[in-house]
């Protein structure tokens, strides 16, 4: 189930942001995470997010971390939110949609090891973190 916005209690428990990326050959534009301490997920692909600022809306979060991380500025739709299922940090995350059809390996990464875009094929060999899953799902089944 999607929903445009995300839920009233979404914005209440500790939120996040997520913008599922595609090209127009399908493929999900993932960011491979630091493999360090502190961080969530870390060493694992997922899109690009974050977490909003105090006072900082959902929508404007998602947009100033995508322009941050890779330096794009693309329009972003609203698309569902997820629980993390992370056992160190709790909360949701909600997942905006947006497409883009560049070079993923020249944009400027400010955090992390790298960006790029991947089949749906390949997803199952890949480290990502359960969220990341079933955001991609829901994505392909709609």
């Amino acid at each position: 189930m999607t929903d445009a916005q995300p839920p009233a209690q979404a914005v209440a428990l500790r939120t996040g942001v997520s913008a599922l990326i595609t090209n127009r050959r399908g493929e999900y534009l993932l960011h491979l995470r630091d493999d360090i301490s502190g961080i969530c997920w870390p060493g694992y692909w997922a899109p690009v997010g974050g977490r909003p600022n105090p006072g900082e809306s959902l929508d404007a979060a998602i947009a100033r971390e995508l322009q941050e991380e890779t330096g794009l500025t693309i329009p972003l739709t609203a698309f569902t939110t997820v629980d993390q299922k992370n056992v160190e940090q709790k909360g949701l995350i909600a997942i905006y949609t947006g497409q883009w059809d560049g070079d993923a390996h020249a944009l400027p990464l400010t955090e992390g090891i790298m960006l790029h875009f991947f089949p749906t094929a390949v997803m199952s060999r890949l480290r990502l973190p359960p969220w990341c899953r079933e955001a991609i799902e829901l994505h392909q089944n709609q």
